[in-house]
């Protein structure tokens, strides 16, 4: 009876030493294991949309077509229509300040508190009314896009609400209003700016709007217009526009000049600026983002990946095949371990090393 004491005893302190060291594990470095190093490989057959790092340092892919998964330093972690979330296309992520991640879809808002996802009808928010009141605009507010209304919507750290933009005139070229919102920044100056497809640029300051467009730049339009792919507010606080077809516009201030022309990378024949496998030109970037170094990166729909050290622009060697049609960079991402990834349209993710692009297939631990 006295031996099977002393086993047991035995026994409750290698649990007891084998739980402390576990917790010891993670408490310290979230990314330490006590497993032998492993390789886990992100399982999307349709291919990445959107990347997203959080305040924990954990990692959020959004898919074309497969919802979301969830990389926390151990495995990854899947969730569709079928677990709670709205939609399984998911264009971009954010987290609030209360560590609350937000999935941006085509027709909703959701938002996941690491248990329950929420889920808000874009159609169903309600308007700001900004002839009654005016908003206190803050770098916690999250903002999303929405394609087919003439507006935005903000998250304010309470409540969701829709800011109407004045609805513009259709465009002269092809008659379209073409509002649709493809990029946004953060503050600069007081004014969040947002791009759109065909409208112009708009800055709002938390009562009105200004607006830039074809006839504020003094673009003729039979020969260039302002098509707006993506947009970056630097830490400089300057802004970088990028377009499809009249290049990068780099905003200083009030001055608003075409920074691809300034580096002698805009094609002089007109007719080729909605023609791909131009090679040389930097005119139609659909990804801005700027690096922990503070260079300014560019994807180019036909010329590949672009850094601008702020002397030097320099082209990297295409990281998918230009002959392939629709192929391009779709969207740049700057982590918080200084880490850059490039999404292609086709949902391939790759990472730079400072050299050279990687396909990325998932992590090593």
């Amino acid at each position: 009876m006295k031996r099977e004491i002393n086993l047991i005893y035995l026994l409750l302190i290698l649990v007891l030493n084998i739980s402390c060291a576990e917790k010891k594990v993670k408490e310290g470095n979230k990314y330490e294991f006590i497993n032998a190093p492993r390789t886990d490989t992100l399982k999307f057959i349709s291919g990445v949309r959107t990347i997203y790092q959080d305040t924990k340092g954990d990692y959020w892919f959004g898919s074309h077509n497969e919802g979301v998964s969830h990389y926390d330093g151990n495995s990854f972690e899947y969730f569709t229509i079928n677990d709670g979330l709205a939609e399984n296309q998911i264009h971009s992520i954010q987290e609030d300040k209360n560590g609350n991640i937000w999935f941006d879809g085509e027709s909703h808002i959701t938002k996941f508190d690491g248990e329950r996802f929420f889920n808000f009808e874009k159609n169903m928010i309600a308007k700001t009314d900004l002839k009654e009141e005016s908003i206190s605009l803050s770098n916690s507010d999250l903002w999303f896009r929405y394609k087919n209304d003439f507006g935005v919507y903000r998250f304010d750290s309470n409540q969701l609400s829709f800011i109407e933009v004045e609805k513009p005139t259709p465009n002269k070229i092809n008659g379209r209003l073409g509002f649709g919102v493809t990029g946004l920044s953060k503050i600069i100056d007081g004014k969040i700016w947002f791009g759109t497809s065909y409208a112009g640029l708009f800055g709002f300051n938390g009562k009105s709007f200004q607006k830039i467009d074809n006839e504020t730049l003094g673009l003729n339009i039979q020969d260039e217009f302002i098509h707006i792919r993506s947009i970056l507010s630097d830490s400089k606080g300057n802004l970088w526009i990028g377009n499809n077809g009249i290049g990068v516009l780099l905003k200083v201030g009030n001055s608003i000049t075409n920074f691809s022309k300034k580096q002698g990378k805009l094609s002089d024949n007109k007719e080729s600026i909605f023609t791909t496998n131009n090679l040389k030109s930097l005119q139609a970037v659909f990804a801005i983002e700027e690096d922990e170094k503070g260079n300014i990166w560019f994807g180019d729909r036909d010329s590949g990946a672009w850094k601008y050290d702020g002397e030097y622009l320099v082209n990297y060697n295409n990281i998918y095949n230009p002959q392939k049609k629709g192929e391009i960079i779709w969207d740049i991402y700057n982590d918080k371990n200084g880490k850059l990834w490039f999404i292609l349209s086709s949902g391939t993710v790759f990472t730079f090393n400072g050299k050279s692009f990687d396909k990325f297939q998932g992590f090593n631990k």
